[in-house]
């Protein structure tokens, strides 16, 4: 029997603080204080500040992810540029890291295409800041399953298959994220997309 990692890992909640009506000054300054502290992102975006400390399930689960997509790139023949999680940023206005990131074909300023790890409740601008910089593709596992968004006349709408890889079966990909051993993930995956 294969063993699933929602059924081999309880997930410690991830601590999450937001705080609204900050200025961009003011999150630089709350920044600056969080330098050299490991663990913790900051994000801001149009006056709101959000803080999240990242634990090993969030990093086990990216890394995962991370194998798998690039897994998918190679047999595949789709010529990749992965950014990690960069600070991407729009002074005054939204600063923040996706925690994958990719460009298509050639390599961007922006990225095609996001990832992000929710291990804690959602954020009420998981969006907007993605939005704000035109990212045209966004995928957020949470709960145990992929959500992927398009954006479109520059709103983003959710979908079933993703817009830029649309050959890439969401099912297939979530149900490996949850396989508790990444080499059994990374073996099912690849079996099954050649």
């Amino acid at each position: 029997m294969t063993q699933t990692l929602e059924n081999a890992v309880n997930f410690p909640e991830e601590q999450h603080f937001l705080k609204r009506g900050l200025s961009w000054e003011q999150f630089k300054a709350i920044q600056a204080s969080f330098e050299n502290v490991p663990g913790v992102r900051l994000f801001y975006c149009d006056g709101v500040l959000e803080i999240v400390t990242i634990g090993k399930p969030h990093e086990a689960i990216k890394c995962l992810i991370a194998a798998l997509m690039i897994t998918y790139f190679e047999v595949k023949g789709i010529e990749f540029f992965p950014s990690g999680s960069f600070s991407q940023i729009i002074p005054k206005i939204v600063e923040y890291q996706a925690d994958l990131s990719y460009c298509f074909g050639t390599d961007k300023p922006i990225p095609d295409f996001c990832i992000e790890v929710v291990i804690s409740s959602g954020s009420p601008i998981k969006l907007q800041k993605y939005k704000l910089m035109g990212v045209p593709e966004v995928w957020f596992w949470e709960d145990g399953k992929i959500e992927a968004y398009c954006l479109q006349e520059q709103e983003y709408e959710k979908v079933v298959t993703s817009e830029l890889l649309p050959k890439l079966d969401l099912s297939l990909l979530n149900r490996c994220i949850l396989l508790s051993s990444p080499l059994e993930a990374i073996r099912e995956f690849r079996q099954a997309i050649q």
